[in-house]
Parts: C-alpha cells; structure tokens; sequence
C-alpha cells in the first residue's frame, strides 16, 4: 500500500467528526454545509479536488442555511441547494463571484419533503425524490427545459437511490409494501417511469441496494434472505445467484461501502470496493474485491470525512480530509493505492507522521487480521433459494440502443 496526500488536513479537532460531503459523478468537486461560526446552520462550501491542490471555497448567503438544507456540486463548478420554507423546496445555483456568493434560482418544488438523489454518471441533470406514505414522484430539479418537473410515480414507501447506467435513465429505489418489507425495484426515466422488480431474494426478505456501478453492473446489497441481514454482492444482468462472502461479515465490525472501481465493464469480480468499517476500536476503512476472500484494512487518514470517497479506473483510492475551523476549512485528498494482495492491519495507529503523510487517526482493530473472515464466497446453508438479479430493464435498454 502507497498513501500520499495533497494539503492534509493538519489542525486542532481534524479527527472530529465532519459534515457530510457530496462528490460529483466524475470526482472534479465535492460539495457540504460546513458549520457556521455560531454553531446555527451551515455554510454551503465547494471543493475543487481535480487540481493539483484540493481546496474549499465558501459560498456563504445572507444567513446560514437551516439544519436540513442539502447541497450537490455539478461537475462546471457550481452547487446546487435545495432550501425548505414556507411547505416549500426551493432550488439554485450557487457559484463564486469576485468576493460574494452568485445565486440562479431554478424554481421550488411544493411537497413535504425531498431529498436530493445522488448524482448521475453523466452530470448534466439533478434529480430529487420526494417520498409519501403510499408513494414517492421523482423529481428532475436541474437539466430540464422548463424548471422543476415530475418525471416519475412510484407506488409504495421508496427510498434509497442508486443510478444503474452511465446515461441516467435507470434509478433503482428501495420500496416498502404494506406488509413492511423492503424490494429494490428500478424505475426507467427514459420509458415514463416504468418500474421493474430488481433485488427479490425471497417473499418475506429484506432486500436493499447499497451502491451500484454502472460499469461493470456490480452491485453491492444488504440482505436478510441467508437468514440475518448480511452484505452481498451480484452482477446485473447475470444469471448468477447473489452471493454473501463471509469476508463481509467480520466479527464485532460494522461495514458500509461507500466507493466502487468504476471502468471494469468485462471484469465486475475484479472490481475494488471501499468500504467504512465501525468497530470497538474506532473507525477505519476496508477494501474488498469479490474475487478475493479476505478484506484488506486501512487506516482512516487524519479528517477524513467518513463514508466519503472516489476510485479512479486506474485503482487509486480517493479520500477527502477536512480540518481548520468554522469557515477556515483545510481540505486534504488522501490518495492510496492498495497493493494486489491483502494485509492486515497494523495492531496500533499511528501517532505522529512525517510532514506530507496523511497518518491514521480513526484506529482499527486491536488484532491484526481480526476482522477479515474466510470460507467460501457463496452462502451454503439452504435457508432459501438464491434468485438472479432481475436483468429485464438493462437488457432491454441496451438492446434498444444498439438497434
């Protein structure tokens, strides 16, 4: 393993919890609500990360922004918002302006609650979905032709959101039926919001997408179907069953992916996988590829904002850091290159660091090895009958595009 980092975060509290951050599609910006100076609200901030030095601009307004404002960066360096007020979601463009802040509006939404869904491969729209008691609409809030509009109905209790292709038509959502069990299904933008099963396990299983590569098709899901709600993995558009490792279940560990190794279109197994790992001692990060058996863990450089990060193709991992006070963000980019193989994790964590590295600062665990689990890659109890991924949306998809 190689780590280099670019601007570390290097101050007081930089191993502190961070505000969430938002990374464009293609890895160029990040966007978040760093905290106000008087601890009400947050200030929206952008940071410029394809550069030869990472670093974050404040896009301050009037006032802070509430609590439960969301902010997503565009891959032209702008950000968008979404602000609640008045049963209202009103949206705009922030971008800097010589000193100040400039501000586009881009219209509201009428609704009682939306939420921003991640953002799509290709950049160029912004979707948001308002979930209901009976149902959730899709919202297209930015690449439209005529402001915020409607662009799906789906029945059932939805959340999630994953993008399951490079051109932003396939969505896949996690929807709850009345019974209070939980299928992903996808929803086809592109045919007027047709929706179509995608995770089924079992009747009576929870079923929910994680992370999706529109890719390679890997798609990584929490399941109760082996019995207990355990990570998994499968290919859309295989006939393979979707398999449980035994690496994904470490003892005592808590694991969230959070990045795929995107461009592997023939070799999903091949395909890293970073995942947040919680336990005892801390937090830290993992890596994972379905054709190997074991997890590889790595220490958290110091500030970095937990459960964010990016792969290049090429098999860089990408992880933002942030330290420095209110409205004086140090912002780093934590660069590891994870060799073939996997090792464990060293047994302490590093205190002190040479100027220029990006040191552990979340822990891991106390014994080397201890949460990297064996045994096959498939689940071999016959508790249920694994079923293939639904593959009937991005095969007709193609199809039509190709002829």
């Amino acid at each position: 393993m190689t780590i280099s980092t670019v601007e570390a975060a290097r101050s007081e509290g930089a191993g502190a919890a961070h505000p969430g951050l938002t990374i464009a599609a293609d890895g160029s910006y990040a966007a978040r609500l760093a905290p106000a100076g008087d601890g009400r609200g947050g200030i929206p901030e952008r940071w410029t990360l394809d550069g030869p030095e990472p670093y974050a601009v404040p896009l301050p307004g009037p006032r802070p922004e509430g609590a439960d404002a969301e902010v997503l960066p565009l891959p032209d360096g702008r950000v968008l918002i979404r602000r609640a007020a008045g049963g209202r979601h009103h949206l705009a463009l922030l971008y800097p302006t010589g000193p100040g802040t400039g501000e586009l509006p881009l219209g509201s939404v009428d609704c009682e609650r939306l939420r921003l869904l991640p953002p799509a491969p290709h950049g160029s729209q912004v979707h948001a979905l308002a979930p209901g008691e009976h149902g959730a609409t899709v919202w297209l809030v930015h690449g439209g032709a005529r402001g915020p509009e409607p662009v799906a109905e789906v029945p059932g209790r939805c959340s999630g959101g994953a993008w399951l292709d490079r051109e932003g038509c396939l969505l896949a959502l996690d929807r709850t039926d009345a019974a209070g069990r939980t299928k992903t299904v996808a929803v086809d933008l592109g045919r007027g919001g047709e929706v179509f099963p995608l995770l089924e396990l079992t009747d009576d299983s929870d079923d929910r997408l994680l992370l999706a590569d529109p890719d390679s098709g890997l798609l990584l899901l929490r399941s109760d179907a082996p019995g207990e709600a355990r990570l998994g993995w499968g290919v859309l558009g295989s006939q393979r069953p979707v398999r449980f490792p035994d690496a994904l279940r470490p003892p005592g560990v808590a694991l969230t992916p959070f990045a795929v190794q995107p461009g592997q279109a023939l070799t999903p197994e091949g395909c890293a996988v970073a995942l947040r790992a919680d336990g005892p001692n801390g937090t830290w990060v993992a890596v994972w590829r379905p054709s190997q058996r074991r997890l590889r863990h790595l220490p958290a450089p110091v500030g970095w904002v937990r459960g964010t990060g990016l792969w290049t193709a090429g098999g860089e991992l990408r992880l933002p850091c942030a330290g420095g006070r209110a409205g004086r963000t140090q912002c780093g980019l934590a660069r590891i290159t994870p060799s073939p193989e996997p090792e464990p994790l060293p047994r302490q964590r590093a205190e002190h660091a040479p100027e220029g590295d990006c040191p552990a600062g979340d822990g891991g665990p106390a014994e080397s090895g201890s949460a990297e689990g064996g045994g096959p890659p498939a689940v071999r109890a016959a508790a249920f009958t694994p079923v293939p991924l639904q593959q009937a949306p991005l095969a007709r998809n193609e199809a039509e595009r190709r002829s």
